[in-house]
């Protein structure tokens, strides 16, 4: 049985990912699996998965990826396809390690699209739902301007400062992800087949402001997928709603993970 301290890390391949758990072990309860956005890391949620915690009763298991936070750094150039890569090749391995019995996958932007890889690309009966907080399944031209931007900003403002708070090699963190988005190739990128494969309940929480993504990327997940697929979209909200407005975004998360983790009758605890 794997047993896992609150923080530490875990080696995947040739990478030692940080992690937090919070709550019960994976052995022991629904475990709710949080892949985050591409800049961020386990300790940039805020306190949603201390909440999100609190409101389920689901262990709640945050890891940054290779170039994030604490973790080994990436090697650049990040390849374009590095989303597909994370959902294909490292999730899973990560998920055997931790002991992973069934639970929610729940992303955030860049982890939101890697949440909807992994569940259409495996068929994994463990995962029993998956929450996607500012998805995007194709580049559009709003997040590649929104993408400029903030390259700028990150070179000319205090950006590169405060995140630097958070990952230990920020700019391996940065430009790993900044180069592969405005990279010209990388406009082809669509991640929308995979959405006709996924076999479980999904949720959507968008802002209606989001600068990243339009909702364009909700009518995908509505076209493509033959899973049911529930929608809050959030008024004057932007691209981190689980930032920008707590209390819906939690309610929205919180009632979708009750509804697809009620007990069946392989674990005591009901999420």
């Amino acid at each position: 049985m794997t047993t896992l301290a609150p923080t530490g890390f875990l080696t995947i391949d040739a990478s030692d990912l940080e992690y937090r758990l919070l709550g019960p072990a994976p052995a022991d309860a629904p475990t709710i699996v949080m892949l985050h956005e591409g800049l961020g890391s386990a300790g940039l949620w805020g306190d949603f998965p201390e909440q999100l915690q609190a409101a389920t009763g689901a262990g709640i298991l945050l890891y940054s990826r290779a170039g994030y936070g604490a973790s080994t750094p990436a090697q650049l150039p990040r390849p374009l396809d590095y989303m597909q890569r994370e959902a294909i090749d490292v999730l899973p391995k990560l998920l055997d390690a931790i002991g992973y019995r069934r639970g929610l996958l729940l992303g955030h932007s860049d982890g939101a699209s890697i949440a909807a890889i992994y569940a259409g690309a495996h068929q994994d009966h463990r995962v029993q739902g998956v929450v996607m907080i500012a998805p995007h399944f194709i580049v559009e031209d709003i997040s590649v301007a929104s993408i400029a931007e903030i390259k700028t900003a990150y070179e000319t403002s205090n950006l590169k400062e405060k995140l630097a708070r958070w990952h230990k090699d920020v700019d391996n963190a940065f430009y790993g992800w900044n180069d592969a988005w405005l990279d010209p190739t990388f406009r082809a990128w669509d991640i929308s087949e995979y959405l006709a494969y996924i076999r479980v309940p999904v949720a959507i929480v968008q802002g209606a402001d989001d600068r990243y993504g339009t909702i364009r990327q909700i009518e995908i997940a509505q076209q493509e997928c033959y899973c049911p697929v529930d929608v809050t979209m959030l008024p004057e909200v932007g691209h981190s709603p689980h930032r920008e407005a707590l209390e819906p975004t939690l309610q929205a998360v919180t009632e979708f993970a009750m509804a697809a983790l009620r007990t069946d009758g392989r674990s005591g605890a009901a999420a």
